[in-house]
């Protein structure tokens, strides 16, 4: 078991992306630990003991993922028992002869409050207000409309969509009565273009109903590989683009939709 520290003096999100990343290549065991907004000497030097606490107690060395600016609390971070990789700093001289300007850098500014900010915060609420078919009399304002069978990952998918790429995503649950003719819904039908359907393994959507309400019919394999079976057959009689949720992340799933759908990035 190694330990890999993730520090940044912001949020430290950029050193566990590129942290996760990098480990993920290898065929180890490793228990991770975040210390975000290390930003003066004292937290500098808490988390050198931390990270030599660690190597006492495995006699491993720790792997240490970092973005720390200030040059005093980078050289303290760099005195630690651990293996400091400092990922901006491999990159600047690089990115820095590309682009002919010298670096001007400031604590926690990959993750500030950038012009996007407003574009995700009303994307969150726009989603959160449209989410499981509550309402369809917003889906004009919708960049795009998840559809699939209950349990299938629209309320994470929308929500990261949201978030991250600040894209208003609603979603709609395809349910029994919508199968009885296998037609789109009415409520759909005006927004055909918007529409994105995702399914799943029925035996995987099975399990996850199983751990809802168990024993019951919703929850039982025949019901789900029918549901399966009719909304993938509506898919592609509507020509509805739709993706496998199975063995994806939600982070996969909706890197995935902005690729084929084309859709726009509200950043930067």
């Amino acid at each position: 078991m190694r330990t890999a520290f993730y520090i940044s003096d912001g949020t430290a999100l950029t050193s566990e992306t590129f942290g996760h990343a990098m480990l993920s290549m290898f065929p180890v065991e490793v228990k991770h630990r975040t210390l975000s907004f290390i930003d003066d000497e004292d937290k500098a030097r808490q988390a050198v003991e931390e990270i030599n606490t660690a190597y006492a107690e495995s006699g491993e060395k720790p792997l240490v993922f970092h973005t720390i600016i200030d040059s005093t609390i980078k050289s303290i971070m760099t005195g630690s028992e651990g293996v400091s990789y400092d990922f901006l700093a491999h990159f600047v001289a690089p990115v820095q002869a590309a682009l002919g300007v010298a670096p001007q850098p400031l604590a926690n500014r990959t993750h500030g409050i950038h012009q996007d900010y407003t574009f995700r915060i009303d994307a969150v609420d726009y989603t959160l207000a449209n989410d499981d078919g509550v309402t369809t009399k917003n889906y004009h304002e919708a960049d795009i409309i998840l559809v699939g069978a209950s349990r299938t990952g629209k309320t994470p998918t929308c929500l990261y969509l949201a978030l991250q790429y600040g894209v208003k995503a609603a979603n709609y649950p395809l349910t029994e009565e919508d199968m009885h003719d296998l037609a789109l819904p009415d409520e759909l039908k005006l927004h055909r273009h918007k529409l994105f359907g995702l399914t799943i393994n029925a035996d995987r959507l099975q399990n996850i109903r199983d751990n809802r309400m168990a024993n019951s019919r919703y929850a039982s394999f025949e019901q789900c590989r029918k549901e399966v079976e009719h909304i993938e057959s509506m898919y592609r009689r509507e020509a509805i683009p739709y993706l496998n949720s199975t063995h994806a992340s939600v982070e996969e799933i909706a890197a995935k939709i902005m690729s084929i759908t084309k859709l726009k990035r509200y950043r930067y």
